[in-house]
């Protein structure tokens, strides 16, 4: 890898000294949620966001489904750079069930430790920069989850704790046991729901924030169809955004966001970014892609100026989100 293209404006998430460039990866996509991998292309694409300055990379156990498989991917493409990046990763399933409708939650101190040398020992490195509790396990105290957490730093095996899809009750009583440094949680111009009383409680509490599904799983690309046509093991199937009723509502805004953002000479995607990155200098997002020349678009997002002007149309386009919920009711996180 090359380090030519490294400019990307850095962020700061939190107060206890994480730094990373504007625009993360995601990698969800690449193991799982939208059809079949493409190893190579994957490959290709995480090299690429190192070249342009990317330092922020995403995973989770749940993305190889126990197997390692998206954490290995991950490890391989950075290893030449491990000290120029910033990997972060998540704990919290039971997954011993091996499907993705086998598996409940589990933050028990024993299994967070258990979880964490595994992908350690994936991700090929001695330390993780950003340990995150995937999703709150409602059978155990957050403060004993922070507690091992912080256990974990203590012994440099974790530089920082993250949580996601926390709310604001959970993330103060955390935070009260161990500093957390970032919250992720899905946030785009069509999913506005932390607006009213997480992004409050994280700012106050000097947290940073790391949007999941900027792009709103794909569909704020534009490329999209109605639900019946994608395959099952493709997300947008079964996401409400994409049924009938919702889809046609959804595409329609999406329409007039794409005719802003010719008008400014953008991609829609990078309009949708630029919307992201302007709610604050403490917000990074981590759009998800196997594609290099996607990622090169997602990230000159980072380039994006927005007018006052350009913000109040797209709050007047899409002032509460898009139409449909963003998990079925079975999946939704409870604050």
């Amino acid at each position: 890898m090359t380090q030519h293209d490294r400019n990307l404006p850095h962020r700061r998430l939190g107060t206890q000294g994480l730094e990373v460039g504007a625009v993360g990866l995601g990698t969800m996509g690449m193991t799982m949620a939208y059809g079949a991998s493409d190893e190579q292309s994957s490959i290709a694409t995480l090299r690429r966001a190192y070249e342009l300055g990317v330092t922020l990379f995403d995973t989770a156990e749940l993305y190889g489904m126990g197997t390692g498989s998206n954490e290995e991917l991950l490890g391989r493409a950075v290893k030449d750079v491990r000290d120029d990046v910033v990997l972060a990763t998540k704990f919290g399933f039971d997954l011993s069930g091996g499907t993705a409708g086998g598996f409940g939650l589990n933050s028990r101190p024993e299994h967070i430790r258990e979880v964490t040398e595994n992908s350690l020992r994936h991700l090929g490195t001695d330390h993780i920069d950003v340990l995150y509790q995937h999703r709150v396990d409602p059978e155990v105290p957050i403060e004993d989850v922070a507690g091992a957490v912080g256990e974990l730093i203590a012994e440099g095996k974790v530089r920082y704790f993250g949580l996601s899809e926390a709310g604001p009750d959970i993330i103060r009583r955390a935070h009260a046991v161990h500093p957390v440094s970032v919250l992720q949680t899905e946030y785009s111009v069509f999913e506005r729901a932390v607006e009213a009383e997480v992004l409050p409680v994280v700012r106050e509490l000097g947290i940073g924030f790391v949007p999941y599904s900027p792009l709103g799983r794909g569909f704020l690309t534009g490329a999209v169809k109605p639900a019946a046509e994608y395959p099952a093991d493709d997300m947008p199937s079964w996401d409400e955004r994409w049924q009938p009723g919702n889809y046609e509502k959804n595409l329609a805004a999406v329409r007039e966001l794409t005719a802003l953002a010719e008008s400014k000479g953008i991609a829609v995607t990078q309009l949708a970014l630029a919307w992201l990155l302007a709610q604050g200098e403490d917000i990074v997002p981590i759009p998800g892609t196997r594609s290099p020349r996607r990622l090169e678009e997602n990230v000159a997002s980072a380039y994006v100026d927005l007018t006052p002007e350009d913000l109040a149309r797209i709050q007047e386009l899409l002032p509460h989100g898009s139409a449909g919920s963003r998990y079925p009711e079975r999946m939704m996180p409870t604050w």
